[in-house]
């Protein structure tokens, strides 16, 4: 037997344990070969103190009985005070030392980073390992223990299972679908009603939760995902099989799951499952900054896919699974199989396993992390940092103050032909890479500001000594690779981490938080588009709108298509041109400032804020031409792309500007329109659809109609016997009727067709009429003459 192996692979899953010789790191893996479990060799956990305390803090640890090594180290902290370090051989006494050295007014420094993260970025791993140690064939996978372990760069394939619960009102227990790329299972409860292979009968709930472990030891998944897998149909698993005391050892060692909840919001919670990992599916888009309506796996399912479910409301699906699970089990097994792989299809579709184990690779962070900006950044500075002798600030007591946010110029409102928009690429990262803007550079540039970059705020950079503009940069030509390659899940995981950086930053949850930093960033910008403006004057165009990092460009002459776009193109190249010219000049800088012609609108519109001259913020409307001639109606902030205004005020829009900026009559079609409405010919496109943010009982005042709608619809639920659906958040669709505000599926009042004349048409009338000389009261008063 060889003495020492090595393998590598990605990692599924982390965790700490107690040796005798100490802490170990215990690492599920995915190999090319299959799944494998590395122990690391003896770690010793550590926090810092400054070293003025180190004497104080041995003499506490000691009269608590807890063993602890501390040294002075050669690191300081931003303050330049020398830095000690304390080591402890067992997660517990960790703990306990943190605790009681905080509990006597001890600054402990770096004390909140998870120690098993910490292990791992010290050693620059992310995501993937190389781990050499001795082999042990006592278990059914590959073991090493006592590994050394290193970077690697290995992304495997993953075995993915889509997991589905289907159950009553009252959470017992239907039936599982369990659905695989070559396989596809569903776990049903009841009287066999087929000899297919793909349901499996069983006779009570125990039996279902049994059958469904031996199903994951059987299939044995990397990953497992769902749709609101860990909040839904996980914890009802859990709670099911607490009921009945079965134990479901899903981890591949045979453990249970490790459940806690989120702090603070008990209806969330974090599932761990040794050498495996739950992805939900909605967490997931939300990380890759998906953006629906609603995040039901109907409404994205149809958004992504152009399918989904038959039926949309909930109260009905409920009653539809309960029907089937009583009446048609074949009917409820499909119906939960479809789930399953309407999950699947998603995750296919948009490449999200790609892109999380890409920001796995790039930062550490674990697959099913969802958010975790502040975590990213710590993994990939602080080993940085410590190498050049400094320790990391904690997190700011007062949670940080406010820095000023992005530019925002105050608009020109107006009908204009030919408005071209130059945006600058990833502007706030290239201000990092442009004027060094980092957090060692700002304690390092402030020791000798005369020679410093200067910043904001009283910040100065250092030209040399500097960590982020580099880290930028490497991620910066990754994306260009990633891009060049078709590579989107790459191309998008790099650009939400680089963009993220000046949040990071920005945030008083980050412990490398100084509105120095931030503002260094964001009031750099608001010069540069306040620069870039004049440049473009003097030009002899006009800007009628800036906004962080775009530039809205009226050309203000008769052009051609062509020619706008040339313009557009010459523009930027200017621009960059004068940008390296005046920071060589000025700064001593190269520009890393990137503007681009971005797009061309034929026709744009830039309203007014609502009842007032004054132009408004993040609005507007234009007719947009591609380069190969073709046009698209493009809108921003506007009622067409607002979930909570109705169908009817969306498609009015769209066509009313369509006709403006083809420069159409809107007379008739306006009076037709409303005509139509007072007629009862557009009922299905009236329906309110809006979130209800909080619980349902939390509204006390100013109670708005959707709130007014869920309780009147909950009510009725009561009173037929049916569960109250809209207690607990969610989603409500209604009508505002001559009674008031009622839900679709109780909706029996008369709608009330002028208020949706006088709150969804008028207002997106009102908003375009004025600028082509006409007016919504004078085109529809013959016609009230009517009625």
């Amino acid at each position: 037997m060889p003495q020492s192996t090595t393998i590598s692979g990605f990692i599924l899953s982390r965790h700490l344990l107690s040796t005798p010789e100490g802490v170990a790191v215990g690492l599920w893996l995915l190999t090319d070969e299959g799944p494998a479990y590395v122990q690391s060799a003896p770690q010793k956990l550590s926090f810092f103190i400054v070293s003025s305390q180190q004497n104080q803090a041995e003499e506490t640890l000691n009269r608590a009985g807890l063993k602890a090594g501390c040294r002075a180290l050669e690191l300081t902290t931003f303050e330049q005070q020398p830095v000690s370090a304390c080591y402890f051989d067992s997660p517990r006494s960790f703990y306990q030392a943190r605790k009681l050295l905080q509990s006597q007014g001890l600054v402990l420094y770096e004390a909140d980073i998870r120690p098993v993260d910490r292990i791992l970025m010290e050693r620059f791993i992310y995501g993937a390992v190389t781990a050499s140690g001795r082999p042990d064939e006592s278990g059914p996978y590959p073991m090493l223990l006592d590994a050394k372990l290193s970077p690697a760069k290995t992304i495997p394939a993953f075995k993915v299972l889509s997991l589905d619960v289907e159950c009553s009102a009252q959470g017992e227990l239907y039936c599982i679908g369990l659905v695989g790329a070559q396989f596809s299972r569903v776990l049903m409860i009841g009287e066999p009603e087929s000899t297919r292979q793909d349901i499996v009968w069983l006779d009570h709930e125990a039996d279902l939760l049994q059958a469904f472990v031996s199903q994951i030891h059987q299939l044995d998944p990397d990953i497992i995902t769902g749709w609101n897998v860990v909040n839904f149909d996980f914890r009802l698993l859990l709670k099911r099989a607490r009921r009945y005391g079965i134990p479901l050892t899903l981890g591949r060692d045979n453990s249970e799951p490790e459940w806690r909840e989120t702090q603070g919001d008990s209806e969330l919670g974090f599932i761990g499952i040794a050498g495996r990992v739950v992805v939900d599916g909605i967490d997931a888009l939300k990380t890759a900054t998906y953006q629906f309506d609603s995040f039901s796996l109907e409404s994205v399912a149809r958004a992504l896919l152009g399918k989904g479910k038959a039926v949309d409301n909930v109260q009905d699906r409920l009653s539809e699974i309960e029907h089937n699970f009583h009446h048609n089990k074949r009917q409820l097994a499909k119906y939960n199989r479809q789930d399953c792989q309407l999950v699947l299809d998603i995750m296919r579709k948009t490449r999200l396993l790609p892109f999380l184990a890409l920001r796995s690779r790039l930062t550490g962070l674990e697959l099913d992390r969802s958010g975790g900006s502040v975590a990213a950044f710590t993994n990939l500075y602080l080993p940085k940092l410590h190498r050049a002798g400094y320790v990391a600030p904690n997190l700011p007591a007062d949670g940080g103050l406010a820095s000023p946010g992005g530019y925002v110029m105050s608009s020109r409102p107006g009908l204009y032909d030919h408005v071209l928009v130059l945006d600058y690429k990833s502007l706030y990262p290239s201000i990092i890479r442009t004027f060094k803007i980092d957090p060692l550079g700002l304690v390092e540039g402030l020791k000798q500001p005369e020679t410093a970059i200067p910043g904001f705020k009283g910040a100065a950079f250092s030209r040399e000594q500097h960590f982020l503009p580099a880290i930028i940069q490497r991620l910066w030509q990754q994306r260009d690779e990633a891009k060049k390659a078709g590579d989107q899940a790459r191309s998008q995981a790099i650009k939400i981490l680089m963009n993220s950086f000046y949040g990071v930053l920005g945030s008083g949850g980050c412990r490398f938080y100084d509105t120095r930093l931030a503002s260094s960033i964001t009031l750099r910008g608001h010069e540069i588009m306040q620069t870039t403006a004049d440049w473009i004057r003097e030009q002899g165009y006009e800007v009628i709108y800036g906004d962080t990092d775009s530039t809205f460009v009226w050309l203000n002459q008769a052009v051609t298509d062509k020619e706008a776009r040339q313009i557009g193109r010459r523009l930027a190249q200017e621009i960059n041109q004068r940008w390296r010219s005046k920071l060589a000049e000025e700064l001593a800088l190269e520009s890393d400032l990137e503007m681009e012609f971005e797009t061309h609108f034929r026709r744009f519109l830039m309203p007014t804020i609502r009842g007032s001259e004054q132009g408004s913020k993040k609005r507007y409307a234009g007719l947009k031409v591609t380069p190969d001639g073709q046009t698209e109606l493009v809108f921003k902030g506007l009622e067409s792309v607002r979930s909570d205004w109705t169908e009817l005020a969306r498609q009015f829009q769209h066509e009313l500007y369509r006709r403006v900026f083809e420069q159409q009559p809107v007379g008739d079609y306006i009076r037709t329109l409303v005509a139509r409405v007072r007629a009862g010919e557009c009922d299905e496109q009236l329906v309110y659809r809006k979130r209800l943010r909080r619980k349902l009982d939390d509204y006390k005042r100013n109670i708005p109609p959707h709130v007014r709608a869920a309780r009147l619809a909950d009510r009725l639920n009561q009173q037929q016997g049916k569960p109250r659906q809209y207690q607990r958040k969610g989603w409500i669709r209604y009508f505002i009727t001559v009674s008031g505000p009622e839900p679709l599926e109780y909706h029996s009042s008369a709608i009330d067709y002028e208020h949706y004349i006088e709150r969804q048409i008028r207002p997106v009338a009102d908003a375009v009429l004025p600028f082509i000389g006409e007016d919504f009261e004078r085109i529809t008063a013959a016609q009230l003459g009517l009625f």
